[in-house]
């Protein structure tokens, strides 16, 4: 009876983190190590974002445009700017911001598009 009990609540746990997970949205960062604007964001937005609301809401994940798009990663459309940065939920696009013109313009988007979506649990 222990050892039964334990592996349901083994199962149920497990079930309840892959859950909250599968919900979870992520910024995956398609760049290119000769793109300047992409220097330019990772110099003066990349430290700070993992510590702001939105960047704990949708944690970075880095891409470089030569590897080609990620295994189990589906997009609305090709990448066709660096930096790109696309919003993904389940591993779908939910929504992206092409290009980089500035801190001011990066973080109302970004908080935008993040905002709009429900906090995972």
């Amino acid at each position: 009876m222990r050892a039964t009990r334990r592996s349901v609540m083994v199962l149920t746990g497990g079930f309840l983190f892959i859950a909250s997970n599968a919900m979870a949205a992520e910024l995956v960062l398609f760049e290119l190590a000769s793109c300047p604007w992409c220097t330019i964001w990772n110099r003066t937005i990349g430290p700070i974002y993992p510590k702001s609301e939105v960047g704990r809401r949708a944690p970075l994940r880095r891409v470089a445009l030569g590897d080609g798009i990620p295994a189990g990663l589906t997009l609305k459309g090709p990448i066709r700017y660096t930096p790109t940065f696309v919003l993904v939920e389940e591993g779908r696009e939910v929504d992206r911001i092409e290009g980089y013109s500035g801190e001011d313009f990066f973080w109302a988007r970004i908080e935008a598009l993040v905002g709009r979506r429900p906090p995972s649990p």
